[in-house]
């Protein structure tokens, strides 16, 4: 028996491990990471986006007088919505990257490590989750410019920021399952452009809950984004309140991200079959 294979019931031991778990997710996170900072333009191309939204739909839309926003300025209301629809955008087309290093044969060398499925996983959602803090810095500086109401104080900004994290988290292993079930890069292209716009306008992001039919509400309710767009308005303007409870909105996105982890563990071998 060769060393390698005597030394593997140890290190699977250690990849077991609390701590080994969490250098391991690190791990991952900071190779995507990496990536990121090296090649940035993705970045700069998701800029385009809220700009439009904020500075068009938003101006047109602030003139209206029939949509009920429980006493905020429209464009106070479509912000945080605006951020949610960026962070959304910016981590749903997240998993091409595992088909690219498939092909690249990237991804059979982190399969082979004794790295746990599930740390895979969660260090790819939380490298996702920069592009949400990029997003949201670009939101704010374009919601100031524009006269939003912003809140400023560091617990509202604190819990801005992660709950722009965990919908990162949230959305990118989403696309994770994605590509782990149609394994192709064009069928993946399809399947996030397929996505992207029902998620968004199935959410509270531009209008709320009580404009909508009662099938549209209904979908709404089971839509994640929803908790996301409830918790950023609260917390990022003032004004703003939670329909579903903050607490509500934390546990329920705290539970569909454990499921979706779950599911994309379960199903990541299957993208190299």
């Amino acid at each position: 028996m060769s060393s390698e294979h005597a030394a593997s019931p140890a290190a699977w031991s250690e990849a077991e491990s609390p701590f080994a778990f969490f250098r391991q997710m690190l791990a991952v996170a900071e190779a995507d990471t990496r990536k990121l900072i090296h090649d940035p333009v993705e970045l700069f191309t998701r800029m385009i986006q809220p700009v439009l939204w904020l500075t068009v739909f938003g101006s047109v839309f602030s003139r209206t007088r029939g949509i009920p926003t429980g006493g905020l300025r429209y464009l106070d209301f479509m912000a945080p919505g605006i951020l949610a629809q960026s962070v959304l955008f910016g981590a749903i087309f997240y998993g091409i990257s595992l088909i690219w290093e498939r092909d690249l044969g990237i991804l059979q060398k982190f399969m082979v490590s004794p790295a746990p499925r599930s740390a895979l996983v969660s260090g790819r959602a939380l490298s996702s989750t920069l592009r949400g803090l990029f997003q949201t810095v670009l939101v704010y500086l374009i919601a100031f410019l524009l006269g939003v109401n912003l809140r400023f104080e560091w617990w509202a900004i604190a819990g801005v920021l992660f709950a722009v994290m965990l919908g990162s988290a949230i959305f990118s292993t989403f696309s994770l399952i994605a590509a782990c079930i149609v394994k192709s890069r064009e069928r993946f292209i399809g399947i996030g452009q397929v996505l992207t716009m029902p998620l968004f306008f199935a959410s509270n992001a531009i209008y709320p809950l009580s404009m909508m039919p009662p099938w549209l509400r209904t979908l709404s309710k089971i839509n994640p984004l929803s908790y996301q767009v409830d918790l950023l308005r609260a917390l990022m303007v003032r004004g703003g309140v939670s329909v579903f409870g903050l607490g509500a909105d934390f546990a329920i996105l705290f539970l569909i991200l454990g499921l979706l982890i779950a599911i994309a563990t379960k199903l990541y071998p299957r993208i190299l079959l």
